[in-house]
This record gives structure tokens, sequence and C-alpha cells, in this order.
């Protein structure tokens, strides 16, 4: 019984399909002039429901936080960092005209990480540049960032620093 009605069904598209193909080719050949494919356009769609614009919600900027200081990085990128990372234990990184609050992961190898999971935001910032990342899709946003200081040979501003300086 259910290869009988799979051969219906194959049955029936293929004679849409052959209907369809037929009827195409017939429309195609009568209006080979150009002039007449210009003046039969489609009509557009119409919407069920009008959307209310909703300028706040569609042009969500946050402001670069007061006080930050840029990092500039390769391929012209370049993202805003309020906070110390000697001593705080959250940064806010504006990146992509957005705020984000990174909290501070320990780590076993002397870098700064700041990583939040709900937006996967993660920087990562050793002492001779920082990197920035998403995990959402896995992949790397910013490297070679780098402060005003850093690029005139100061290391970066990081706990690790901090703590080598105060025991020597």
């Amino acid at each position: 019984m259910k290869k009988l009605m799979i051969a219906a069904v194959i049955g029936a598209l293929s004679t849409t399909m052959l209907t369809v193909a037929t009827d195409a080719a017939a429309q195609t050949a009568t209006t080979t002039n150009p002039a007449a494919k210009t003046a039969a356009k489609r009509p557009q769609p119409k919407r069920l429901f009008k959307r209310k614009a909703n300028p706040a919600k569609e042009a969500k900027v946050d402001a670069v936080p007061e006080g930050s200081e840029k990092w500039s990085c390769n391929e012209g990128l370049a993202f805003d960092l309020k906070g110390d990372m000697k001593r705080d234990q959250i940064v806010t990184v504006h990146w992509a005209n957005k705020n984000y609050n990174l909290p501070r992961e320990t780590t076993t190898t002397g870098a700064d990480r700041f990583h939040d999971a709900a937006t996967g935001m993660d920087l990562v910032v050793i002492p001779t540049k920082a990197m920035l990342f998403s995990d959402k899709d896995s992949s790397r946003l910013a490297d070679e960032c780098k402060t005003v200081a850093m690029q005139q040979g100061s290391p970066a501003p990081t706990q690790s620093n901090a703590i080598n300086k105060s025991s020597n």
C-alpha cells in the first residue's frame, strides 16, 4: 500500500512539473519583446501587519565610557577599555558601538583575562599585546591591540606586571 501511495505522489508531482514547464516555455515564447518585460512588473506584496518604527531600539549605540583608554589594533580596528586591569574585577570594553562588562577570570599563565559568558566577549592581555575574541562564533575580533604607551615600549598595564614590579 505504501509503494502505491508513493507512486501516486510521484506521478502527481511529475504531472504538475510538466504542466508548469510547458506554461513557462509558452510564456517566454510570447514575451520576447524587452519592452513588454519591463512593463509587466510584479506587484509588491502587502504586509499583513505594519511594524511601528522604534528608533531607540534600531539605532542602539552605547556611548564610549568616560575615562576609557583607546587600544589600537591591526587592520585599523580599535576598542576602548575603561577600568584598571591591575586591580579591577570588572572592566568595560566598548566594541562595535556596544559596551561589554567583562569580569576577571583567573589564569595560571600570567595573562589577564576578562570574559563574559553571556555575551561571549573575551579579552586576553599579555605584556606585549591584547586580543579580543568572540565565543559566539569562535573568532578573533581584534589582534595586536596596544595602548599609546605600549606602542612606545611600555608593557601592558596588567595585574601580573604590577606584581612583578612590586616584588623587585
